[in-house]
Formats: structure tokens, C-alpha cells, sequence
């Protein structure tokens, strides 16, 4: 192995790696109900190895890591409230409680945020659906016509309403969307992560419980068991989770592509002498103003163009409304579905062709499950049935009827379908709206790559808070900027909209589909609905989706490629850092120190114990590091009191603060050593400074211990009342979720008596004036916090373990080249976690391995 020491230096912690996760079975309680339970206590917290015996006494309630006995504790689990479960008693989802006491202005006002942000792709989509429909199969009749409207009818009824608005929005994660958000969401309810990292005590999370329907059913647990002792099914699932992303990130390119695209080309019907290339240039440069106002945030962005997509849905409409009248109201016969048939009998492989055109009046989809961490999910329903539908429905009734009477028109039939007097407005209102459609899937990129990021499969970046009052609502300079490059590439690249259009149409189909995949499953594990209600809806929407994709993917030679080639390029760096993050960890684990070293060490740890605390932060959340072998064997004097911090993410999109720091103990109590474990959800905003930290985490250790010796208090006094030596089933304490501690009617009579190691003060100790009113138990108490209270006046100073892997030489050459160059590419060029920290340089301390693997 590889060392390095460095004092004062920026390096990076790689702690701060947001792939800590783990699932747990079902929650089979009504988390309205509070509840006193069973519980192991080799269960408690940790299942610590063989070789992590400790010779201090059982602890009842203590989060110790020593611990091997299998006596049970009576723990009360309640009360817990998940959001999910306020939704569940109506219809499987969860409820944005962020909204609930808006009075009705605020209301309008988010409609109109609702309008800017979500619908804006979904809104301009009938710019350019009926041209790329008759470009692959051309009008040779009315019937043509009629046939393609019906098509354009049921898709957007099946798909974006049906699918994604009455199930899909439903299936979110406490108002998260995503398919990170499906992913975690099936985490919680089976143990599915490929990271070793498990921890059962993350199951009394409050936002951790949920109240699943019919637990006792059969194939639920079948199928759970299934999932959790399959590796391949594991790897699978992650593999689509992964697909089904980069799809989304591919999506935020091409959506700004292809909507400027197509607004900019209205120009060409206004003005006869504007040229393609003059369009390309144009779009370019409302590219770059779009992704340069996208730091402004959403909440922003999306209040000055919320009145401006009302403006833009309200003209489709009338202009619908306005061909309907002047030119054929016989299109509305397209309601019938027997056009469908009809259409296909007539055109037969033209009319295949035309799918990947009719796809793109439902682009836009996803973008609404995506982003639905801005707003709430009943916000999102209403406008889209009540405004949004009606109003595309009017649009494309009037682009048809228009069409019956100027079948030559296709190729710019909704700009050539405006009347004179108001196409100037009309045009300058649809190239405002394809600017907000454009930031729709870009917003719903940041949201994914956030989620992927805290779940460990995505590098850590820059993220931005643009809004104090909603977590959801980020900003991500470099993928925003990066996506402005892939952008403007296409744009030069692929001028026309029909390619455009089908590079749209893979990438729209490759997030529906995992996503249908996704949804199924949360069907049968997490709510549990009829077999056959779960099967029509993966048959029915999978074979829906996978026509249009053999659509699409027909034409993929004709330049559309390019996207395909950037999701792969996406899928390839998560699935490498999730690799990578797995196989650091692992090793990590393997090689952690013994405690037996560490009994031999002694309380002094073989060196001198220095005033301070020390905080060394890493990912194991048990064992002692091996890097804190090299701490021991670099430095001259390790602190007086040393806390192992890991930073976890756990599947839950917010940790409550009062829940946010796990302690136990390592080692007896003489060497002062603790495990800090500091979890939040892939929500969750760390905007605190490292004093702030610093003192939430010392507020935690001090009520920790407090605890611990209410425990062993309770369980001496316990001890004193039994008359005789036979085996208990569980020990006489109550633990409550807030850390109060009852006794099962045994007095507080008897005094504690102390096996442990006596207390090796160093340095920082203070001498405590001994009160004869004080029990035993208590000077322990007060010794040890007026150690802990003396080692924070000394300072704090934070110890990054940075850890570095490489491939054996006996590697196959592929895992060499994906270990030694590829994730080393990303380690070294993402966000260093001294960075999130925001820890002066002054306070920090580096020690640096490298790991063969």
C-alpha cells in the first residue's frame, strides 16, 4: 500500500460519497400507531463481526459495537408518520406537505410555476408533431389526415394522461420523481443495493417507515426475497435505473434542440427569404441565453414564464378553435379509434414510420414525474386534465381541420394554420414557450443527477440551492454547461427537425419504458394491487412503448445516432463510479483493524494522547479503518478523543434533524473513541459550516452518553431486584424514539456499580469536586462530559481518510482499464468532499492509501 501524509492541505474526503444505501424488508405497521415491540439485540444497530468482541458488560441500549449477545430489548417504534402513508389511505403516493397551507393566491401563483417549469415540453410539442408525422408517411387523402389526428389523440390519452398522470405521479417518493426516486423507493422495502453497506437501525428513521397495504400477501414477500438473494436481478435492476437516467440526461439535450428548432423555423413562413442556416444560427444563440439564465433559479424563472405559457396554451386553443370553425369540423370523427386501423390498412409500413413522429406530441411525459420535487402532485394533475389536455386536443383538432383543406402545408402546418393578423404575436409567444420547454428537462436532469449523486452512482458535483424554501429546486453549473455543448453540437450538426425529432423520440422512449419497468415493480412489492391490474398495465404500456421504439430505431442511421451515443457515454460513467465506489468500500471492510490490535494497543493507542478532538472522516459505518492504522503509525500524538464520521446517505428523501447523528462506542469507554454515523436523504440540503457541525454532532455525543448511563442505571437497578440468575427474554427498559428511558416498575433505588475500565483521563481532564449527593454513576457521567466539553476548547481538527484504488496486476485488462484510468479520471476531477465540508485548511489533516483490488 501507497501512504502519504499531508498537514493543512485541500484534500478530498471521499466520505462524502452519497452511494451509502441500503434497504430493509417490509414495514408491516400502521405507522399512525405508536407501538412497543420485540427487538434483538444483536439487531439493534450493527451485526459486528466475530472479532469485535469487547470485555465491557452488556450495555442495554447502548449502541455498541461489541456487542454479540442475542437478548432482546422492548423499544418503542412510534409514533411515525411518512407522508406516504397520509396518501396510501387514498391512493398509493405521497403528498407534498410543503403546499398544504397555501391560501389561494399562493395557489395561482403556483400554477402558473407549474405551468413554466412542467408543461412547457408537453406545450410546444404540436410545433412539430404533425410535420415529422406526414414528412415519413405524406398525405394521399382526407382519411390520411383523420387517421394521424386519431393516432395523435390516443396517444396523448394513453400515455401522458393515463399512464403518467392517473398511476406513474402516484409512485413517487415523498414528492420525489425520478427514476432514482423509484430505485430508492424499492430500497426501503428490499435490500437491493449492491453497496455491503447495511445498517438496521436506519429502519427507525421516521421518513424510513411506511404503511404498506395487505402485508401478509404472499407473492409481495416472495417477490422481495426473490429480489434480495438474486445478485443477477440486483445488477439488473441497477442497470436499468442507470438506462433509464441517461435517458434523461440525453433528453435535457435534445428537448432544447429540437423546441427552438422548430419555433425559430416559423420565421421561414413569415419571412420567405430567411434560409436554414439562418435558422441554425438564431437557435444557437437563444441556446445560450436559455442555459444562461437557468442559475436564476427555478421558483424565478418559472413566475415570469408561468403568465407566458398561459398565454401560449390559451392561443393553441383559439387557434383551434378557429380552424375547426373555418375549415372542417369533421375531424372530430378522429375520436373514433377505428381510424387507427383504418390508417395502418392504407399506409402499412409509412404508417410504422409515422410512430416516431406521433411519439413527440407526448414528449414532455416524463419531464412531469421528473419534476415533480418543484411542485405537489395534485397541483400537477389538475392543471394538466383541467388546462393543459383541452387545450393540445383543441390544437391538434385545428392543425387537422386545416390540413383537409391545405394538404401542401404539412411540412410548417402550425404556422402556416395562424391567421394573418395575429402570426407575429403567435410566433413571438411559441419561440417564448420553446425557451421554457427547453428548461423543463434540463431542471428534471438536475433533479436526477442529484438523486443518482446521494445514491452513490453519479461523481459528486457543484449543486446550488436556488430557493430557501424548497430543497427540490437546484441548479448544477457543469452539467448545465455541458449540456448547453451536446446542445449546440446537435443543433450544428443535425439541422433538420425530422432527425432532430427522431433522436427525441429514442430518448423519450428510453426513460417511458424503464419507467413502466419501474412502476410495475413498485406495483407488486410496495402497494400490492391485483395481479392481473399489475400485469395489464406492464403488457399493455410495454408493448405500447416498444412499437414506437422498433419506430424510431428504424431511422437511427440517419444521424440520430449521436444521442444514442451520448446516453451510452452517461450509462457508462455511472455505472463505472458505482463500480468503482463498490469495490473501494469492499476493500475498505476487508482490510479495517481488529479490535484485538486495538485492546493491545491500549487506552493510549501506543502513542500520546493530545488535548483536542479529532474527527476522521470515512465510509465505514463499522470496524475500525485501516486508515487510522496510518494516523497511528505516521503521527508522533493522536487527540485525546477521536470520532469516526461517516457521512451516509440513506433511501429516504429527508433524515430529521433530531435523527440525523447515530453514535456508539468503540472500544471500552477509557479510550474515547466513537463512531459518528451522520445520515441524510438524497433530499436533504447540508448548507451548515463545519461549526455548526461541529456543534449539532457534540450536542448528539452529549446525549448519547447521557443516555447510556440512564441505561446502565436502569439495567443495575434491574440487576439488584432480581432474585435469581434465570435467563430473561428481554431486558427491563423501555427506549422511546426520543431517547427517554423507562424502567418496567423497578425502582431507582439501587447504586450503579462500574466494571468497566477506569477512565484514563489525558491532558484535557478536569478534576470533579466529589458530592456526597452524587451516586457513583453520576461522577462517571459528569467525569466524562467534562472531558468531552475540555477536548472541544482544545479545537477541533478534522482527519480526512483518503483512499485510493488500484487494480491487482493479475487483473483482467479491462478492470485495469475501467480501475486505473477511468475512476481515477472521475475521483480526481469530481467535487472534493473537503468542499461540501467546508472545513478551513487550517483544521484539516490528510491521510491518503491506496487499495489493491
Amino acid at each position: 500500500m501507497a501512504e502519504e501524509v499531508s498537514a493543512g492541505s485541500g484534500g478530498g474526503s471521499s466520505s462524502e460519497r452519497g452511494g451509502e444505501i441500503n434497504g430493509v424488508g417490509l414495514a408491516s405497521m400502521d405507522s399512525l400507531e405508536s407501538r412497543w415491540v420485540f427487538q434483538d439485540e444483536d439487531d439493534s444497530e450493527i451485526d459486528e463481526e466475530d472479532d469485535d468482541d469487547d470485555d465491557e458488560p452488556h450495555q442495554a441500549g447502548v449502541d455498541s459495537e461489541d456487542e454479540d449477545t442475542t437478548e432482546q430489548r422492548l423499544i418503542r417504534t412510534g409514533p411515525h408518520i411518512d407522508s406516504f402513508d397520509v396518501e396510501a389511505l387514498e391512493v398509493p403516493g405521497a403528498h407534498r406537505s410543503d403546499y398544504e397551507d397555501f391560501g389561494i393566491g399562493r395557489k395561482i401563483i403556483l400554477a402558473f410555476q407549474t405551468l413554466g417549469v412542467v408543461f412547457g415540453d408537453v406545450g410546444t410539442s404540436p410545433l412539430y408533431t404533425f410535420s415529422v408525422m406526414f414528412n415519413k408517411a405524406p398525405i394521399n387523402g382526407n382519411e390520411d389526415v383523420i387517421g394521424a389526428l386519431s393516432l395523435v389523440l390516443y396517444t396523448l390519452i394513453l400515455i401522458p394522461l393515463v399512464k403518467y398522470v392517473l398511476v406513474v405521479l402516484w409512485a413517487n417518493d415523498d414528492g420525489e420523481g425520478g427514476t432514482f426516486a423509484l430505485y430508492s423507493l424499492i430500497c426501503r422495502h428490499a435490500k437491493v443495493s449492491l453497496l455491503p453497506n447495511q445498517l438496521p437501525s436506519d429502519t427507525r428513521i421516521s421518513s424510513f417507515r411506511l404503511k404498506v397495504p395487505s402485508p401478509e400477501l404472499e407473492r409481495s414477500l416472495k417477490i422481495k426475497e426473490r429480489l434480495e438473494t438474486s445478485l443477477t436481478l440486483k445488477k439488473l435492476l441497477l442497470i436499468l435505473v442507470l438506462a433509464g437516467t441517461s435517458m434523461v440526461i440525453a433528453d435535457g439535450v435534445i428537448t432544447p434542440a429540437m423546441s427552438v428548432m422548430s419555433a425559430v423555423g416559423g420565421l421561414k413562413v413569415g419571412v420567405g427569404a430567411i434560409e436554414q442556416d439562418e435558422v441554425v444560427m438564431i437557435s444557437v444563440a437563444f441556446l445560450v441565453i436559455l442555459f444562461s439564465v437557468q442559475k436564476f433559479g427555478t421558483s424565478k424563472v418559472g413566475l415570469a414564464v408561468g403568465p407566458a405559457l398561459f398565454i401560449w396554451f390559451c392561443s393553441l386553443a383559439g387557434i383551434g378553435i378557429y380552424n375547426l370553425v373555418k375549415y372542417d369540423a369533421s375531424v372530430l370523427r378522429a375520436f373514433n379509434p377505428i381510424h387507427i386501423y383504418l390508417y395502418f390498412k392504407r399506409n402499412s409500413v409509412k404508417a410504422w414510420y409515422a410512430l416516431g413522429g406521433c411519439l413527440l406530441c407526448a414528449t414532455g411525459s416524463e419531464a412531469m414525474f421528473a419534476d415533480l420535487c418543484y411542485f405537489s402532485v395534485r397541483s400537477v394533475q389538475l392543471t394538466f386534465v383541467f388546462l393543459v389536455l383541452p387545450c393540445l386536443l383543441l390544437g391538434y383538432l385545428g392543425q387537422a381541420a386545416y390540413l383537409i383543406g391545405n394538404p401542401n402545408d404539412a411540412d410548417q402546418v402550425f404556422f402556416s394554420s395562424i391567421p394573418s393578423g395575429v402570426f407575429w404575436p403567435i410566433l413571438l409567444t411559441a419561440n417564448i414557450a420553446a425557451l421554457i420547454a427547453s428548461r423543463a428537462m434540463t431542471t428534471a436532469t438536475f433533479s436526477c443527477i442529484k438523486q443518482s449523486t446521494a445514491l452513490g452512482c453519479f461523481p459528486r458535483l457543484k449543486i446550488v440551492h436556488t430557493s430557501r424554501k424548497f430543497m427540490g429546486q437546484i441548479y448544477i453549473p457543469v452539467i448545465n454547461w455541458f449540456l448547453l455543448v451536446v446542445c449546440l453540437i446537435v443543433v450544428c450538426s443535425i439541422s433538420s427537425i425530422n432527425e432532430i425529432g427522431n433522436a427525441y423520440g429514442i430518448a423519450e422512449l428510453g426513460v417511458m419504458m424503464m419507467t413502466t419497468i419501474l412502476v410495475t415493480i413498485v406495483m407488486l412489492l410496495i402497494w400490492q394491487i391485483n395481479i392481473i391490474i399489475v400485469l395489464t398495465f406492464a403488457i399493455f404500456f410495454l408493448g405500447l412503448e416498444l412499437t414506437f421504439f422498433s419506430s424510431v430505431l428504424w431511422s437511427v442511421t440517419d444521424g440520430s445516432w449521436i444521442i444514442l451515443a451520448f446516453a451510452v457515454i452517461m450509462f457508462l460513467i455511472m455505472y463505472i463510479w458505482n463500480y468503482g465506489s463498490k469495490l473501494k468500500y469492499e476493500t475498505e471492510v476487508k482490510q479495517k483493524l481488529s479490535m484485538d490490535l486495538m485492546r493491545e494497543l491500549g487506552c493510549n493507542l501506543g502513542t500520546i494522547r493530545a488535548p483536542g478532538i479529532g474527527l476522521l472522516y470515512n465510509e465505514l459505518v463499522k470496524g475500525v479503518p485501516a486508515i487510522f492504522g496510518h494516523f497511528l503509525t505516521t503521527l508522533p500524538a493522536i487527540h485525546s478523543m477521536i470520532i469516526f464520521v461517516s457521512i451516509k446517505y440513506v433511501p429516504v428523501p429527508v433524515v430529521p434533524q433530531s435523527e440525523r447523528f447515530l453514535f456508539r462506542r468503540v472500544c471500552p469507554k477509557s479510550y474515547h473513541i466513537f463512531r459518528c454515523i451522520a445520515r441524510y436523504g438524497y433530499k436533504d440540503v447540508r448548507k451548515e459550516n463545519h461549526q455548526t457541525f461541529e456543534q449539532l454532532l457534540i450536542e448528539s455525543l452529549e446525549k448519547f452518553i447521557r443516555r447510556e448511563a440512564q441505561e446502565r442505571q436502569l439495567e443495575s437497578d434491574g440487576d439488584e431486584d432480581t432474585d435469581s440468575e434465570e435467563d430473561t427474554s428481554f431486558s427491563r427498559v423501555l427506549i422511546a424514539p426520543n431517547g427517554s428511558v423507562y424502567s418496567l416498575g423497578v425502582p431507582l433505588l439501587a447504586e450503579f456499580r462500574d466494571t468497566s475500565t477506569p477512565i484514563s483521563e489525558a491532558s484535557t481532564s478536569e478534576e470533579i469536586n466529589a458530592d456526597p449527593s452524587l451516586s457513583d454513576a453520576e461522577h462517571s457521567l459528569e467525569r466524562e462530559l467534562s472531558f468531552i466539553r475540555k477536548a472541544k476548547e482544545s479545537g477541533v481538527v478534522y482527519l480526512l481518510g483518503h483512499g485510493d484504488i488500484r487494480a491487482r496486476k493479475d487483473s483482467w485488462f479491462i478492470k485495469k482499464l475501467v480501475i486505473n484510468y477511468f475512476y481515477a479520471f472521475l475521483r480526481k476531477n469530481c467535487r472534493r468532499g473537503i468542499a461540501n465540508l467546508s472545513v478551513p485548511h487550517s483544521h484539516l489533516m490528510q491521510v491518503g492509501m491506496t487499495y489493491m483490488v
